[in-house]
Formats: C-alpha cells, structure tokens, sequence
C-alpha cells in the first residue's frame, strides 16, 4: 500500500474501463466525489482535500458524470467542458478528475460503485457528498444499495445539514453512523457505515457561479493555492 502522503501521479482514467494495472490501486483508500462538475470550483476541491486528511485517504476521485438523473439538461455544459474546467480546478497531486461514468456508461451511482469494485476488488471506495445531497438521497435509485455496497462521509454545507440530518437516511441507517474520532477508519468499515464531517463552510457552490458568473474566476483564482 502506498502511504496516504505520498502520490502514485497517475490519472483514474488511465486504468479504465478495463483495468489492466489495477493493482496500482490494490489497498488503497479511494474517495468518490461525483457529480455535474457545472462547474467544477474551489468548493469541490475543498471538500476533497479535506477528505484526504480527515479520512485518512490515499486519493480523491472526481466522477464527472455525463448527465445527472435528477438534474435537468437545461443550463448543462457540454461533458467535455466540465472535465476540463475540473482539471483546472483540481491542482492536487491526489486529486484526480475521471470520465469512468462516460466510459463504462453508467447513468446511477450504484451502478458505477458495483463496477468499479468488480474492477478493482482489493480498492477500498468511500461516497463523499455533501449534506445538501443528504435531504434527497432516498431518491436515488438503489439508494439503499449504495448504503450497502460502500462506505459514505458527509460533509457539512450551509442550510442543508439539519434538514438532512434529520430525513429519512440519517434515521433509516442510524446504526450505522460512525463516530467523528473514528474517521479515518471510514474506509476500512464494512458498511453500512456513514460520518458526518463538520468543517468551516465554504462560501462557493455551482449554483451561485451559474447565477454570478464572476464568482467562476474567483474560485479557480482560490483553487490554485497551496495546501
């Protein structure tokens, strides 16, 4: 296993969809963050630079996905666009931007985390979402399956965590929450298992950069500082 400080410097996507060197990635903590990437900002790589240190992870993965199901196409940009605009954002030795939604064409999340271990078996994956998903988690399809299939860390965003907290996931899977001391054993819990992770808010989200443009260089300005 490579050591959580150190960087293997090689792109998710150069080993999919069919994984030849999977074993670069053989005991390795992986975190998950998918999304539109409409755009990419500082918040993501926020969330993802916390993750590597809170939990203990090796890598964050971006999953740009081609199409959200529960997003509309209206105000989408081209696929292409949002990979790149990800790129630049993410400016992290182990943070890497994959296009493996695209390329095995899987259009729900549980589909790519059942794939992705039948890929790479000996991977330990860990969903990481913010709290605004949390409200509407049950409406992803299989959303009980995901619970089930990987381990998932939350993370605190603004006027969404009491309202997730206290919805039908949270209570469904109360067992199953981790305590915030034990976080970076999240990636090793066979789940379900989930955390919830309080952190300093950041101010950016996609929304806001669609509805102010300006806010779009601001964040890839704050994106290029170093950890």
């Amino acid at each position: 296993m490579v050591a959580s400080g150190k960087s293997l410097m090689v792109s998710a996507d150069t080993h999919y969809p069919m994984l030849p060197g999977a074993a670069l990635w053989r005991g390795q903590r992986i975190g998950l963050l998918g999304g539109s990437f409409n755009p990419a900002h500082d918040g993501h790589r926020y969330i993802s630079v916390t993750a590597l240190k809170r939990l203990g992870l090796d890598h964050v993965w971006w999953l740009v996905s081609p199409l959200n199901p529960l997003k509309s196409k209206e105000g989408m940009a081209p696929f292409a666009e949002r990979v790149a605009m990800a790129k630049k954002v993410a400016r992290h030795p182990r943070v890497h931007v994959s296009t493996i939604e695209n390329r095995l064409h899987t259009r729900f999340t549980v589909d790519t985390l059942e794939r992705l271990q039948k890929l790479a078996p000996a991977t330990q994956f860990v969903w990481l979402m913010g709290a605004d998903n949390l409200a509407q988690f049950p409406l992803w399809h299989r959303w009980e399956d995901i619970m089930r299939t990987v381990p998932l860390a939350i993370f605190d965003r603004d006027h969404y965590s009491l309202r997730g907290m206290a919805g039908k996931m949270a209570y469904r899977f109360r067992h199953s929450r981790m305590s915030v001391g034990a976080a970076k054993a999240i990636a090793t819990e066979k789940p379900p298992a989930w955390i919830f992770i309080t952190l300093r808010r950041h101010p950016l989200s996609a929304t806001k950069i669609r509805n102010e443009p300006t806010m779009a260089d601001s964040g890839l300005r704050n994106a290029t500082t170093k950890e």
